[in-house]
C-alpha cells in the first residue's frame, strides 16, 4: 500500500510521519539517510494566450501590472525567493494558494503569471517563461528516509525509484 502525500509541509521522518520524503533542502538530522538529486530550476511562466491578451512584462515594474499567482503563507522558500525576486510581497499577489498543483493549474488555465518548474513548463507548449534573467530560482533537492528503514525492501525500492526518476528529471 502506498500513501502519496503531496504537500509542502515538512513531515517529520524521525517521528515516522512519513517513510520516504522528497525535500527541497539538505536534511540536518543525522539519523536520516539522504541522497542529493541536484537543483530543480524555477522560473516565472504564463500561458501564451494570457501574454497575448495582457502583454509580456519586460521588467520587474511591468510584472506587477499583471495578475501574479503565489503563496499565501510565508515559508523558508518564500523568504528566500523574496530576496531573489525584487518587489515580491504577499500584498502584490492577485491569486494566493499554498498548493503547488493549484498554482500550476492556475498558470495553465491562463489566470496569470506564476512560478513553475522550468523542466515541467517546457513540456507544455502553451506555457512561456517570463523574465528568465530576473527570476531563476533553484531548489536543492534531496530524497530522504530514516536510517532504520534502510533495510526495508519496500522503503529502499521507493527511495531508489525516487532517486532514479528525479535524477533523470533534473538532467
Amino acid at each position: 500500500v502506498v500513501e502519496l502525500v503531496l504537500s509542502n509541509r515538512v513531515e517529520d521522518l524521525l517521528k515516522r510521519e512519513a517513510d520516504v520524503a522528497v525535500r527541497m533542502m539538505r536534511p540536518k538530522q543525522t539519523q536520516l539517510v539522504a541522497r542529493r538529486i541536484g537543483n530543480i530550476e524555477l522560473g516565472l511562466h504564463a500561458r501564451r494566450d494570457y501574454l497575448a491578451k495582457h502583454g509580456t512584462p519586460r521588467n520587474a515594474a511591468a510584472l506587477w501590472e499583471h495578475a501574479i499567482i503565489g503563496y499565501d503563507r510565508p515559508s523558508a522558500f518564500v523568504r528566500d525567493a523574496s530576496k531573489a525576486f525584487p518587489g515580491y510581497s504577499r500584498a502584490g499577489l492577485s491569486i494566493r494558494t499554498d498548493n503547488d498543483l493549484a498554482q500550476l493549474a492556475l498558470i495553465r488555465a491562463g489566470a496569470g503569471i506564476g512560478v513553475c518548474q522550468v523542466a515541467l513548463a517546457r513540456r507544455d507548449k502553451s506555457l512561456v517563461r517570463v523574465l528568465p534573467k530576473l527570476v531563476a530560482l533553484r531548489l536543492d533537492t534531496w530524497v530522504t528516509m530514516h536510517e532504520d528503514l534502510r533495510s526495508s525492501p519496500r522503503c529502499r525500492a521507493t527511495f531508489d525509484a525516487l532517486v532514479e526518476g528525479l535524477t533523470g528529471y533534473v538532467r
